[in-house]
């Protein structure tokens, strides 16, 4: 109930009527203070009057008064500044280290907000705050999408920063590893990154130019070259078929070149996948594309368009593969290319986010307003959670408004964080029509 406290003196959401300290003195709350969710007091730099005496300082909130030396607070000189504390109950007074006794304030959080924040984080219904979204602004509806949308950019800019920095700093490799984590499509990204991770792509590059060694080195870093790796009803074929002991050969060469260590070849999951996403096709396509040097980093930032970064994306796979999909396993001829929707998946997570990680890093807005404008110029993503919003009357017409859905789902409702939702905040704040309203 603390954190119900925390927001509803973050939103004013008092009952109509004069506040007053324990001791009974009026309180006027000019503002709130910035909410600190690190060390230290809940909420810094309010203003609040007591009896009409102007303090500027800290507020400090918990359910019980006695939470405060629960929580080592009268030891700790960072609560010395602190000008008012407010609590459900006030079971004792407050001291600080220094020696005063702080103004108290009780804060019941209003019913019907009590109410509704529970039936927000039990409900059954999802999202939880579906009833309120039909009644919102667009203006309202906008920003919270826009915000979310930017939240969701530095989100991943975060997660390529630190691939970077595992390459030693090279934006190229960072580049690669995000690359090959969104070739997984989910089920895969964990083995595909480890695999990235145990390619010295300084010393494949010495190879780029020969397909079949990229293939090799590709293949044989994935485990997939290992003969236990072929199901056993195939192993005889792959065998006589010549191409898995050529590439095995090759890449025993390479790997004692290089003194290279495979990832194990367990770690790919095949369950329930098409065969189209097999490891063994998505890292030949990958292959094909690093060996043809048209997605690199320094062809990705000339992208503008859609299209150019749809067309730097495209790949396939070589010969061997337009007939099998794993070794040893015959199929119809096709040529396996990238198909547009998985494309698409990979310019949403993989070559947007790193024109806005990288135009970060290198003080580019351009390139961040690109990205941007890129998302805007997809089509909205097709999955269960976009499905579901516009089911509950929220609907998105491109990647950057689906981006953002996403965020609000996996950040904001999955994790029950209600109260730092603005739409969270709509439906709490039009609980009822009762006398708890925000003071404006």
């Amino acid at each position: 109930m603390e954190a119900l406290l925390h927001y509803c003196w973050k939103h004013k959401l008092f009952p109509l009527g004069d506040l007053f300290t324990t001791d009974h003195r009026r309180v006027e709350v000019l503002d709130p203070g910035l909410h600190n969710r690190h060390a230290g007091p809940d909420f810094f730099n309010a203003k609040i009057k007591v009896d009409g005496t102007l303090w500027v300082g800290n507020v400090e909130i918990h359910d019980k008064a006695s939470d405060w030396y629960a929580h080592g607070h009268d030891h700790d000189s960072a609560y010395d500044n602190v000008v008012l504390h407010v609590c459900s109950e006030a079971d004792v007074d407050v001291v600080t280290h220094n020696g005063l006794t702080l103004p108290q304030m009780m804060l019941q959080v209003p019913p019907e907000v009590a109410a509704h924040y529970e039936e927000l984080i039990t409900t059954d219904h999802y999202p939880p705050c579906y009833k309120a979204i039909p009644t919102l602004s667009r203006l309202k509806v906008h920003s919270w999408m826009s915000a979310l949308e930017t939240e969701r950019l530095e989100q991943k800019t975060q997660a390529i920063r630190r691939r970077v920095e595992l390459c030693n700093g090279s934006w190229e490799d960072g580049y690669f590893s995000t690359l090959a984590r969104n070739y997984g499509f989910g089920v895969n990204g964990d083995a595909f990154e480890a695999w990235a991770a145990s390619l010295p792509m300084h010393a494949v590059d010495h190879h780029r130019d020969d397909i079949f060694q990229v293939e090799a080195l590709f293949l044989g870093q994935a485990g997939l070259l290992d003969p236990d790796a072929v199901p056993a009803r195939y192993r005889e074929a792959a065998l006589a078929e010549g191409y898995f002991t050529r590439l095995s050969n090759e890449y025993r060469f390479l790997a004692h070149k290089f003194s290279l260590t495979p990832i194990h070849y367990k770690r790919w999951k095949f369950l329930k996948m098409r065969p189209q996403n097999f490891p063994h096709i998505r890292i030949v396509q990958l292959a094909h594309l690093y060996h043809s040097r048209t997605a690199g980093l320094s062809q990705l930032v000339e992208c503008t368009t859609v299209k150019e970064l749809s067309k730097a994306l495209s790949t396939e796979v070589t010969p061997y593969w337009e007939t099998h999909y794993l070794f040893g396993c015959e199929s119809p001829k096709n040529k396996k290319r990238m198909s547009a929707l998985s494309i698409n998946l990979l310019m949403v997570n993989t070559a947007i986010p790193m024109l806005f990680a990288y135009g970060r890093f290198k003080g580019d807005e351009q390139l961040c307003d690109r990205a941007f404008t890129l998302l805007e110029q997809l089509k909205a993503e097709d999955n269960n959670i976009v499905r579901m919003w516009r089911e509950c009357g929220l609907d998105v017409s491109n990647a950057g408004g689906s981006q953002a859905l996403i965020q609000l789902k996996k950040e904001y409702c999955d994790k029950k964080d209600c109260l730092r939702c603005r739409f969270g905040y709509e439906y709490l704040k039009r609980a009822s029509n009762t006398p708890s309203t925000p003071i404006q």
